[in-house]
């Protein structure tokens, strides 16, 4: 079955059959970036555009990676090598670089609906590699197949999704996702970080998203435990007192962990501010898997980039 839609934008606009393609395609390349030699040649031939408007580690080396084991040829470009520094304009840098004739373009941006802007006006397909606030539909992906290799299954677990919520595409894209695919969403955090609502915004699926009353109750019996960055970056200021604040009241640490199932799993999209959202031994403790996450943010780009740049 082969994905038909030109650009990935979000998961709101995916139905839970062609998620879990993505996820079925990206078991075959998990299996690919195992081996000695770590090269397929299924997009030999084409062009994909990394085109980041926002620092990034993880999601820009993977696309770059994914597209080069795909053998695709792999173009980086940051805002500040662009014309953009010149006054250039978001749609100009697009429709410059589609005269150009790429297969794909993978763009980060601090705008929400960014991505949703070019994919209107270019006739490569577009890849939303996070939009502002908005969404993340990789970073999703990549958990949803992290939690699907550990548990076996989505349907019917309960995730927990702590931290700052309000300006987390992740915790969006995640909510999306995983109630789309069965699983019980349960949100927790500062109250100035919580986006009350956001629930009424996604469309009812097999499983549920809501708001716990505390982080304790949103991680008591919690099959999944996914920590969320503070978004310092997207936020004014006066959202709590102080880091050190934050971590005693909604930090994850061995004690809140124990309220959870015995065989949970712990996420963090990364990067990870050790003593504030979790702490060291739980980062690197036998639950975590964040650099799972990693590891399959490789394999799932590959599927996407495969999926949408028409690849044999």
């Amino acid at each position: 079955m082969p994905l038909y839609r030109k650009d990935l934008l979000g998961i709101a606009d995916l139905s839970a059959e062609e998620i879990n393609l993505i996820l079925d395609t990206a078991e075959t390349f998990r299996d690919v970036n195992q081996r000695r030699i770590k090269k397929v040649p299924t997009l030999r031939g084409k062009t994909i555009i990394n085109l980041f408007f926002e620092a990034s580690t993880r999601t820009r080396t993977s696309f770059e990676i994914a597209a080069k084991r795909l053998s695709a040829d792999a173009i980086n470009i940051s805002a500040s090598t662009s014309s953009v520094v010149k006054g250039e304009t978001l749609v100009d840098t697009a429709l410059n670089l589609q005269a150009m004739a790429p297969d794909a373009i993978v763009i980060r941006h601090s705008s929400s609906g960014a991505p949703h802007q070019i994919a209107r006006l270019v006739d490569a397909g577009i890849i939303n590699a996070g939009d502002g606030a908005h969404e993340h539909p990789t970073q999703a992906l990549l958990d949803a197949l992290t939690i699907r290799q550990q548990k076996g299954r989505i349907t019917g677990l309960k995730v927990a999704i702590v931290g700052d919520v309000l300006h987390s595409r992740v915790a969006r894209s995640n909510a999306h996702l995983l109630s789309k695919l069965g699983a019980h969403v349960s949100l927790a955090g500062p109250r100035t970080l919580l986006p009350f609502g956001l629930e009424k915004h996604i469309p009812p699926g097999e499983g549920s998203v809501a708001f716990a009353d505390s982080v304790e109750d949103a991680m008591s019996d919690a099959d999944v435990v996914m920590m969320l960055r503070i978004q310092l970056e997207r936020q004014s200021g006066g959202y709590f007192p102080s880091l050190r604040e934050y971590s005693i009241h909604y930090g994850l640490n061995r004690r809140r962990l124990s309220l959870a199932k015995h065989d949970v799993c712990v996420l963090h999209p990364g990067p990870i501010n050790r003593g504030v959202e979790i702490d060291s031994d739980v980062a690197d403790g036998p639950f975590s898997l964040i650099l799972d996450q990693v590891s399959n943010g490789v394999a799932v780009r590959m599927a996407v980039l495969y999926l949408l740049a028409g690849g044999d």
